[in-house]
Parts: structure tokens; C-alpha cells; sequence
């Protein structure tokens, strides 16, 4: 067993390691120990119990995400086209399948009632409408976009097949182009 530093960080980012491998917050308490290389006595002892430590896990998950899907981390003046397109590779990535699976199980759970879960899942939806807005100026247009990138993701994770979600993002994209177009020649006339 390796030392445990005094903020306990090290011990959740294992902890979400173990979580995002199996793709579930579902562990045991034995399962996570032996995964994280601690004693399931000593993660009582530093957590106070499971709560704790599915808590301090979805913290540091909603944090990466937060980075990993920030506006600032896509090139300005980008099509809403590639920013779909970069998103999507993003998503269907095989190192995302893990956490692409424990946010299906966060989001099990804010089904099944539990308000944390529930929080996690507004707060994904908030980035995700915060960084669309950035190509796509009206919330409720933005708001089915993400609908729609959400299926493709369900999609994705029940067939394994990323270029049907890819291919439905691009006939979205200039669907809504189109529509752009009418709007702007609409105006003119």
C-alpha cells in the first residue's frame, strides 16, 4: 500500500480511474479497495463511506469534462458543422467508452431519484448548451441539437456503430444551414 497524501486527492482520482473502468459507480466497496490499493477500512476511514467518495468522484468527473468540452478547446470561428464533428470524435473515441458508460449509470441514477445524480446531469446539460450557444444563437435550436447529439450517443453506445451518429450530425447540420439561409434570404425579400 502506497502513502495517502493529507487532501486525499490521489485516492479519488484512482477511485474514479475504477469507476470509469467499469463503467459503473456500482463497485463494491472491496472491489474499489482492492482497485485503488488501499484497505476498504482506510476508505471509510478517509471518506466517511461510499457517499463520500461517489461524490468526490463525480466532482472530479463533472471537472474534466468541464475542461474537456470547454469552449475555449475548439478553435474560434469553426462551423457548427466541425465543432459536431470534433465532439463526436471526442465522444465515440474508445478511451471515452468507460466514461460515456459511468455517465449512463450517473444518469440511471438521477432517474431512480437521486437528486446528485440529477445535479450532475443539469450541470452537463448547462456546459453543453453553453458551448453550442457559442455557434448556434438560439437556445431552443441548441437545445434539440443536443437532443439529437444525445441519441446518436445512445446510439452509439448500444450498437457500436460512431457513423450513423455521425452521419445524422451532418444531415442535422445542414438541415439547419438551410434553414439559416431561408431565414437570411427571407429577410432580404
Amino acid at each position: 500500500m502506497s502513502a495517502i497524501p493529507s487532501d486525499h486527492s490521489e485516492i479519488i482520482l484512482k477511485c474514479l480511474g475504477a469507476f470509469i473502468r467499469s463503467g459503473t459507480l456500482d463497485l463494491s466497496l472491496d472491489q474499489l479497495a482492492a482497485d485503488v490499493g488501499v484497505s476498504k477500512r482506510m476508505l471509510i476511514h478517509y471518506f466517511g463511506g461510499r457517499d463520500s467518495i461517489e461524490e468526490r468522484a463525480m466532482e472530479l468527473l463533472e471537472n474534466r469534462l468541464r475542461a474537456q468540452f470547454a469552449p475555449n478547446n475548439l478553435p474560434p470561428g469553426i462551423s457548427l458543422q466541425q465543432v459536431l464533428s470534433e465532439l463526436w470524435k471526442r465522444t465515440t473515441d474508445p478511451a471515452s467508452k468507460g466514461v460515456l458508460l459511468l455517465i449512463m449509470d450517473i444518469s440511471r441514477r438521477a432517474w431512480n431519484g437521486s437528486s446528485r445524480a440529477y445535479e450532475f446531469y443539469i450541470e452537463q446539460q448547462r456546459l453543453w448548451v453553453e458551448l453550442l450557444l457559442n455557434y448556434l444563437p438560439e437556445k431552443d435550436v441548441v437545445e434539440d441539437v443536443l437532443q439529437s447529439f444525445q441519441g446518436a450517443v445512445l446510439a452509439y453506445l448500444i450498437t457500436g456503430d460512431a457513423k450513423r451518429g455521425r452521419r445524422m450530425l451532418h444531415r442535422l447540420c445542414k438541415r439547419l444551414d438551410s434553414e439559416k439561409q431561408s431565414r437570411q434570404i427571407s429577410k432580404l425579400g
